[in-house]
């Protein structure tokens, strides 16, 4: 059972009609941000109290909901007004999304930069291919693929280093890295929480069931898949704070297609406010993944573009502050249209 008190913002709104709720105090600001949320859902222990207005939530749940309406700090620097772009870099040969692809230093060099042209905020570089199945690599293999990518890309932009491993992320920090990005949450390496806090690097933490990609569908099994993973995620953030790990310096990812399955996935993406919640950023990484596959009929995850858009633009509307894609130019192209449409008005 998940333990101890969640809201959960529901009934969410944008546009003219949001800035009257928020005037009349109808409604409060998601992550002091431009969606409000006008109801919300209160847990306690794992029991669902009920959802009401939040004008008639109970004293002694106020501080938990008011807290939810605070805009985080800037993660790693980056803006705080619109939800940022992830592009991914994939170093390695058997990619589940683009085998092989950019197995090559140089052409890995070139579509990162291709990306930053359409729009991307940061680059995720990875060595390691975390699909289900994929061959294992020895730490220094996957030093070796990314050290040359980052040291490059990092002249150009903030660069974030997708690892479960210690060595990995301090040569990438060596090499100009900002941004530690692990699946496991800091549980994989016991030498991780204490390398990230004495770096004083950001740090995305990720939910999967165990931490070992090749057996997390066999551990697919949740009574509330969100409620258990925002209590998953609120333990890890708590384990980070205690090693020295400043809440401004965590993003909290739910992991689409990391041991969930379709239902699972519809759920979290969903229910992202719960876990935009918990008081950090939220990153939604559903690019080109399996689900999207299965709900468009699309076998070759190269060809799920419009459906990863779709998905990115879904986590938007929910609170997802960065969205980790493949497909920057398209994305950034469709949240562009998506932000003005949903605020009433053209932005910058």
């Amino acid at each position: 059972m998940t333990t101890g008190r969640f809201v959960e913002p529901l009934g969410l709104i944008t546009g003219p009609v949001s800035f009257h709720a928020l005037r009349e105090g109808f409604a409060l600001p998601l992550q002091g941000g431009d969606i409000a949320f006008a109801f919300v859902r209160l847990i306690e222990d794992g029991e669902d109290l009920g959802v009401g207005p939040i004008r008639d939530v109970p004293e002694d749940w106020h501080e938990a909901m008011h807290a939810i309406a605070q805009r985080p700090g800037p993660f790693a620097g980056l803006p705080t007004e619109r939800p940022l772009l992830m592009g991914v870099v994939n170093v390695t040969p058997d990619s589940f999304s683009d085998p092989g692809r950019l197995a090559d230093t140089a052409t890995a060099i070139a579509a990162g930069h291709a990306m930053l042209e359409a729009g991307a905020d940061i680059l995720d570089v990875g060595g390691e291919s975390t699909r289900p199945g994929a061959a294992a690599v020895t730490t220094e293999q996957e030093i070796a693929r990314i050290l040359p990518v980052v040291r490059e890309l990092a002249k150009a932009a903030p660069v974030s280093i997708d690892t479960r491993n210690a060595a990995t992320m301090r040569a990438a920090l060596d090499a100009g890295a900002e941004v530690i990005n692990d699946i496991s949450a800091l549980r994989h390496d016991p030498e991780a929480l204490r390398l990230v806090a004495d770096s004083e690097a950001p740090v995305v933490l990720m939910h999967m069931p165990g931490d070992d990609p090749a057996t997390m569908q066999s551990l697919a099994t949740y009574d509330d898949v969100a409620l258990e993973i925002a209590g998953f995620l609120r333990d890890r953030i708590a384990a980070c704070e205690a090693a020295g790990i400043p809440r401004g310096r965590i993003a909290v990812d739910p992991g689409i297609g990391f041991g969930k399955t379709l239902a699972h996935n519809l759920a979290l993406i969903d229910r992202l406010p719960l876990i935009a919640s918990l008081g950090c950023r939220v990153v939604l990484g559903a690019s080109r993944k399996r689900f999207i596959g299965t709900l468009s009929g699309v076998e070759e995850a190269g060809r799920r573009v419009p459906g990863s858009v779709a998905a990115a633009l879904a986590g938007a509307a929910r609170g997802a502050s960065v969205l980790r894609v493949h497909d920057v130019a398209e994305t950034a192209q469709a949240l562009a249209v998506w932000r003005a449409c949903a605020m009433g008005r053209a932005l910058d």
